[in-house]
């Protein structure tokens, strides 16, 4: 008996799974049937006529972007010009954004674009864009709308969490051409590489700036790696700059629905960009996005850097870009990243090892009328006192020499030829104008902490080797 009720229930789940499977579909063809009827009756009864495929295209951006804010739908004309800012050169603001409550939350902007220049930060709200709400907008049209032609003005309407009042920006389009990665020497000893966004030329770029200033950096001891307000990129890319500063092991894993899939990706000796015994920091906060995240993880789960600022964006997914015949692209998340340790950046992303705020640095003026020792009478003399007033006394007993008549007059050599020396600073760069990124570095209290960070270190070996 209970042999045939065993049979009997196989029997009923293997009739159940078919049932179930048919059930889904149906369920699928009717709401299909019901998106279809919506559509016919938008079509016959909308107070105004619309294109069948702008309604088309709004369902899908619509099925699209209910999944979270990084997936949707691009027409031809979008996916074209995504294309192009991959490339590093588009026209607009200059200007990473993305949907939080209805409104468009700035992850970062580009360095030297408009929307840098007008103060545009990290974590701003964009509520308005010329006087037009920017609620109930997809991503795609309030990106649409802050894009136009070169030199055309746009207004922004700005809420920002330290502000009681909104900001009002006028801001002038211009055409983002993006220098990827550059680089400069800070003293001899430190190379500064910032790179602003993930594109296709930027571990070239960053290579050829490294070797572009190596010859300035004859006693190398330390790299700042800036990737603060960098709104990410290229997966490729992220993992290809990485590679340039670790000699193996993962750099960053993706995982899809099906871990049959997951992807790992690892680094290759041989092309370092320095040696790994070369002191490192990475300087990171909240404009530091996806890509970003990815290089920060990777070396600071190898030990290979200091990470330094504050916490990051934790953008931890992979969006995929499908191209559709003759009808634009669907960029769809497909995946979550995941550090090599195993740490997944969603919405937590990356804490620094080191947490420095953002602020300015001020000077504090001492007071000139305070005395030191040397001011104090019948103090001790040092030896190099002792021995300059024994040269001057036994400078005094010499006799005058005549002057010689057939000799011409020359210069006081105790006065400085001020303008010749200027010449040869300049010539030899001790006191050459500073440019603006140079002033710029001075200013920046983060980037003087790494720099701290790493001349310590160096003395601190130093100090050890000795020893």
């Amino acid at each position: 008996m209970r042999r045939y009720l065993k049979i009997a229930l196989l029997g009923s789940c293997i009739l159940t799974f078919p049932l179930i499977a048919y059930a889904e579909k149906n369920d699928t063809l009717q709401l299909l049937d019901l998106f279809g009827e919506v559509f016919d009756r938008i079509r016959s009864d909308y107070v105004e006529e619309v294109k069948d495929s702008d309604l088309i295209e709004a369902a899908i951006n619509g099925m699209l972007t209910s999944l979270d804010p990084h997936s949707g739908y691009m027409n031809e004309k979008a996916f074209k010009e995504m294309q192009v800012q991959t490339k590093g050169e588009f026209g607009g603001l200059g200007i990473e954004v993305t949907m939080e409550n209805g409104l468009v939350r700035v992850v970062s902007p580009i360095d030297d674009t408009p929307a840098a220049k007008a103060g545009v930060r990290p974590g701003d709200y964009i509520s308005y864009i010329n006087d037009e709400a920017v609620m109930g907008l997809t991503l795609s049209d309030a990106v649409e709308k802050m894009r136009g032609p070169a030199d055309s003005k746009v207004k922004l309407t700005i809420l920002r969490e330290d502000e009681k009042e909104p900001l009002e920006l006028s801001l002038t389009r211009a055409v983002i051409k993006i220098k990827s990665a550059r680089a400069h020497a800070e003293g001899d000893d430190i190379a500064y590489l910032r790179i602003t966004s993930f594109t296709e030329q930027t571990t070239e770029l960053m290579r050829s700036e490294f070797a572009r200033i190596k010859k300035d950096l004859p006693n190398l001891r330390g790299i700042v790696l800036d990737l603060r307000n960098n709104p990410g990129g290229l997966l490729e890319q992220a993992v290809s700059v990485s590679d340039a500063f670790l000699k193996q092991g993962e750099i960053v894993s993706t995982r899809e629905r099906d871990p049959s899939k997951t992807k790992r990706y690892n680094a290759h000796t041989g092309d370092e960009l320095v040696e790994d015994d070369v002191p490192m920091v990475v300087l990171v906060n909240n404009g530091s996005a996806s890509a970003s995240e990815i290089v920060a993880g990777a070396l600071q789960d190898h030990k290979r850097a200091v990470v330094l600022g504050t916490k990051t964006f934790g953008k931890g997914s992979v969006q995929t870009v499908i191209p559709l015949a003759d009808h634009g692209a669907i960029r769809l998340t497909t995946a979550r990243y995941y550090t090599p340790s195993g740490r997944s950046i969603q919405a937590k992303g990356i804490v620094p090892d080191i947490i420095v705020q953002a602020a300015k640095i001020e000077l504090i003026k001492g007071n000139d009328k305070m005395r030191s020792e040397a001011d104090l009478r019948k103090r001790l003399e040092t030896l190099e006192e002792k021995k300059a007033k024994a040269k001057k006394a036994t400078e005094a007993d010499k006799p005058e020499t005549p002057a010689n008549d057939n000799e011409e007059a020359k210069p006081d050599s105790s006065k400085d030829n001020s303008k010749e020396k200027n010449k040869d600073n300049a010539k030899d760069g001790k006191k050459m104008p500073l440019t603006t990124e140079e002033i710029a570095a001075t200013e920046d209290f983060q980037l003087q902490r790494a720099l701290d960070l790493l001349r310590a270190v160096n003395v601190y070996n130093q100090t050890a080797v000795e020893k």
